[in-house]
């Protein structure tokens, strides 16, 4: 009898890592194959090269804060089922668009994995007002003596 092939949720060497802290297992990355549009010859008639990746946004792993940012910084590829589609049809062959969505993945991951920086709200200094005020003033004065003098 054959031996079936481990697990690969459970074999870590078998994940795809998508950024730091982030693998997922290889099933949870379902690809399917469209004809690519454009010009291309023969070829494009022939094959199957446009890659479309479809993942959900919870298989990915990832802490809800990021989630939340995937979800809002890739909005044009998440669907109503919270699955992120991502098309690419970049290179004339399947295995090229197949990497190059994985890497578009991972790009958005990564950034999505970013904490921003939390704003400090600031204000001018006394200083600067004062300076702005004055500028004002001033070019309110040029503009009087600008006008017509009155009747």
């Amino acid at each position: 009898m054959a031996e079936r092939p481990p697990e690969h949720r459970g074999d870590p060497s078998r994940l795809v890592r998508l950024g730091p802290g982030v693998r997922v297992p290889p099933a949870a990355l379902r690809f399917t194959f469209v004809a690519s549009g454009g010009p291309g010859g023969q070829n494009v008639n022939k094959r199957s090269t446009k890659a479309v990746l479809r993942v959900a946004v919870v298989d990915l792993g990832m802490p809800l804060d990021a989630a939340d940012r995937l979800r809002s910084q890739q909005s044009h590829w998440l669907t109503g089922e919270d699955e992120l589609l991502i098309p690419c049809e970049v290179h004339r062959s399947q295995h090229r668009n197949r990497a190059e969505c994985v890497e578009l993945l991972s790009a958005a991951v990564v950034r999505a994995l970013a904490r921003p920086k939390p704003r400090r709200p600031t204000k001018p200094s006394r200083g600067a007002i004062e300076r702005r005020l004055e500028t004002k003033r001033q070019r309110s004065e040029t503009k009087k003596r600008r006008r017509p003098p009155p009747d």
